[in-house]
């Protein structure tokens, strides 16, 4: 009995071993920042032998819940000021945040514009479904304030947690066109068609990056803060803009 206890003590451990473990660093990030933020956790990786960077990428809003609910984590980027005023305010951060990056929006459609959609005045048309973030995420808040620049109201089909879910609904067929990232777009490839809107080019989302005051690993997140914010090269590659 005592061996069999022994061993279950051991697997509860292990299970726990990620997060509590010095040489893993949690970071909580915007679902857009999925790709680049991967290529800047490899580079880190490869900088810091022996650290391994666990990613845990969802919508902004979503991962603030977490964060207030009790998740373990060293550093949150948000995809807006607004989450990351979130976290500040339920005292979750160890400093200042720093703005490391920017975006924009655009429409995705099925590739080849079947629909021939131009501009976002198009995605009120009759009979066209539509989807765009929920408006507590950072880009259903852009793409509310991007209706109201163009004078354009939607009437989305759906309304999703994370922009990665409404480009994979875009991608799948299971909708018309969404609004989605220009980053979203490019990383999507030949997936989808990007159809540019030059009247919203004036919404633009600021990226926000900090470490988190119950971190264990308190160098190791400012560093990961530090290399996001020097890193620019794979944010311009990946089409982010700069603050």
């Amino acid at each position: 009995m005592k061996a069999l206890f022994g061993v279950l003590l051991l697997v509860l451990a292990a299970g726990c071993a990620p997060r509590d473990d010095p040489s893993t660093l949690v970071v909580f990030a915007a679902a857009s920042l999925s790709e680049v933020f991967t290529e800047i956790g490899q580079d880190f990786e490869r900088d810091h032998p022996g650290v391994t960077v666990e990613f845990s990428f969802a919508g902004s809003a979503d991962l603030v819940t977490q964060l207030t609910q009790g998740a373990r984590a060293d550093v949150f980027a948000s995809a807006d000021a607004r989450n990351m005023a979130r976290a500040a305010q339920a005292g979750l951060l160890a400093g200042d945040p720093v703005d490391f990056a920017t975006n924009t929006l655009t429409i995705v459609v099925a590739p080849g514009n079947p629909h021939g959609i131009n501009g976002f005045g198009d995605l009120a048309r009759p009979g066209l479904d539509v989807v765009t973030c929920a408006s507590q995420v950072p880009c259903g808040a852009a793409t509310e304030e991007a209706e109201r620049v163009a004078g354009v109201q939607l009437a989305p089909v759906s309304e999703e947690s994370s922009v990665t879910d409404v480009l994979n609904k875009v991608a799948a067929g299971q909708a018309d066109a969404g609004v989605v990232y220009v980053t979203d777009a490019k990383a999507a490839g030949d997936r989808v068609t990007s159809v540019p809107v030059p009247e919203i080019a004036d919404v633009v989302n600021t990226y926000p990056i900090a470490a988190l005051q119950d971190s264990p690993r308190p160098d190791l997140a400012r560093q990961f803060v530090d290399a996001v914010v020097t890193g620019r090269e794979l944010l311009d590659e990946a089409g982010f803009g700069r603050p």
